[in-house]
């Protein structure tokens, strides 16, 4: 069995120097074959084009031009189905797999939802959350903003068109302070001594017991330092509470996933079941639909998959002589949604 592919997710606001701390760790990697998943969508491309120049030999990473991937349909937290998970399972399914994978999330989202999505019965056994790091910008902190730019900030939550919650900035700092297993605070040398311990106990009385710390220049930190914490945070995020479920409220993309098998016999045609998937999208929380389905008189089964509203169907090879005919779905969605009516409408 193979082990566990460590994913590192880095988070923080715009301009406190992600990118900056990403491209450090690759020039460092010693020879790792690291995957980076990129959340970026207000200047689309920007992240994207910086780090793929740790793609040639000064790079101490080995990082090919499949190895970085532009999620730039929205807030990451937001779009968890649409292509998080999507993109984490291409990389599972890969003969040659990454020995790290490094997640730069948008200054915009809630970490606690992308590390449920670990949980995701398809990513959960091949990846595990090595450890969550926030860049704090020192220079911002010190100034009250967060971010160096909040007018950019605001910008950027307007343009994402997918994006369902709107906390104020004071609350995402919250939110990605406690969900960190380590926190960077960036561009210290930019302020004074007595400004940057004020600013670090401000963040150690935000963050968890046991969490550290650190002063950085230009996101210069030993990779040593940040990869293999070994934190398992997927099992952990329940002590990783959003502003929100501390206040009592229900936040966004926090719902438990459910999983269940709809196993029926033949189809009438293709039509028939892909009318009913479409409709179960519709009217219940389901996040993916997988599976294969039997139609009568064809030879072949259909391969299904469902992600969102998208519903895609093919014919992937002929039933074996001694193979049972039969539909097997797979459901995945979120905690809430009407099991018997889902396995109603998918029997057929």
């Amino acid at each position: 069995m193979q082990q566990r592919i460590p994913a590192t997710v880095i988070t923080g606001f715009l301009g406190a120097g992600k990118t900056t701390l990403i491209r450090h760790l690759l020039e460092n990697a010693n020879g790792k074959r690291i995957a980076l998943i990129v959340n970026e969508f207000g200047d689309v491309g920007v992240d994207g084009e910086l780090l793929r120049g740790c793609g040639d030999a000064s790079c101490g990473a080995e990082v090919g031009e499949e190895d970085i991937v532009e999620l730039a349909n929205g807030c990451i937290c937001c779009t968890v189905a649409d292509e998080f998970i999507p993109t984490m399972t291409k990389l599972l399914r890969r003969e040659k797999r990454p020995d790290h994978i490094i997640i730069e999330t948008s200054g915009l989202a809630l970490p606690q939802p992308l590390i449920r999505a670990f949980n995701w019965p398809e990513i959960k056994a091949g990846i595990t959350v090595d450890g969550v790091i926030t860049v704090v910008d020192a220079p911002a902190l010190a100034a009250g903003q967060f971010a160096a730019n909040p007018a950019k900030v605001e910008a950027l939550r307007k343009a994402d068109m997918n994006l369902d919650h709107e906390s104020p900035l004071h609350e995402l700092f919250e939110d990605q302070l406690r969900a960190a297993d380590m926190v960077l605070l960036n561009k210290a040398d930019l302020v004074d001594e007595a400004t940057r311990e004020d600013l670090l106990e401000c963040i150690r009385a935000e963050v968890r017991a046991g969490v550290r710390v650190i002063p950085t220049e230009h996101g210069r930190i030993d990779p040593a330092v940040l990869l293999g914490l070994g934190a398992a945070a997927e099992d952990d995020v329940d002590n990783r509470p959003t502003h929100h479920e501390l206040e009592g409220e229900e936040d966004h993309d926090h719902d438990d996933f459910v999983t269940f098998a709809v196993v029926s016999d033949e189809w009438d045609s293709r039509e028939a079941l892909l009318s009913a998937i479409e409709d179960v999208l519709r009217e219940q929380p389901v996040l993916r639909l997988k599976g294969f389905a039997a139609l009568r008189g064809k030879p072949a089964r259909l391969a299904v998959q469902a992600v969102g509203p998208r519903v895609d169907a093919w014919f992937d090879r002929p039933f074996g002589a001694d193979e049972a005919r039969g539909t097997n779905l797979v459901v995945i969605g979120l905690k809430g949604l009407d099991e018997q009516a889902v396995r109603r409408a998918l029997s057929g």
